[in-house]
């Protein structure tokens, strides 16, 4: 038995499965996000398909900084910290969450997400999240599956040319 466990963690720890691994692979959906210009971009199958307005932390500290894994998604968000349900149009969640692992978390601390307040959109406004328009979160959602990788990063770099360092553009 523990020649069996032995050899299946050789395995699991040589494998190359994906999202493991520090880049997306050229045509996978690769999410970034530009906090100097308050903006989010997708790209998959090799080019930018999207760019929309986001809102981020209110210091430059507060959104993290990084390379990180989308790991949980959920329509209707529930807002633990003030007990709101989803739906409500009092939650400033929005109407979707797209969670990532920053800071060793696991995708419900930090997130992409809708807010109930789009006059914020395009500022400094966050406690570290990422807020979009509710419209285009929806459109984005579906787009955007578990395991997809995020980076967040402040330079003036097109998405194009970030693409192309993280091999999510050939």
């Amino acid at each position: 038995m523990f020649r069996l466990i032995s050899s299946l963690f050789v395995v699991l720890s040589l494998s190359p499965l994906w999202p493991l691994g520090v880049n997306p692979a050229p045509g996978d959906p690769f999410v970034i996000v530009n906090k100097a210009t308050n903006e989010l971009a997708l790209i998959h199958d090799n080019r930018v398909q999207t760019v929309v307005k986001a809102g981020t932390g209110k210091t430059h500290e507060l959104t993290p900084e990084g390379l990180f894994t989308i790991t949980v998604k959920a329509e209707n968000p529930y807002f633990r910290r003030k007990d709101i349900p989803g739906g409500s149009p009092d939650n400033p969640l929005g109407t979707r969450w797209i969670g990532f692992d920053a800071k060793g978390t696991d995708g419900r601390i930090y997130g992409v997400h809708g807010t109930n307040n789009s006059a914020s959109i395009g500022h400094y406004v966050s406690e570290g999240c990422i807020r979009l328009q509710n419209e285009a979160i929806e459109s984005l959602y579906e787009f955007i599956p578990l395991g997809t990788k995020i980076l967040i990063l402040s330079t003036s770099k097109s998405f194009e040319e970030l693409g192309r360092d993280y091999h999510a553009i050939k």
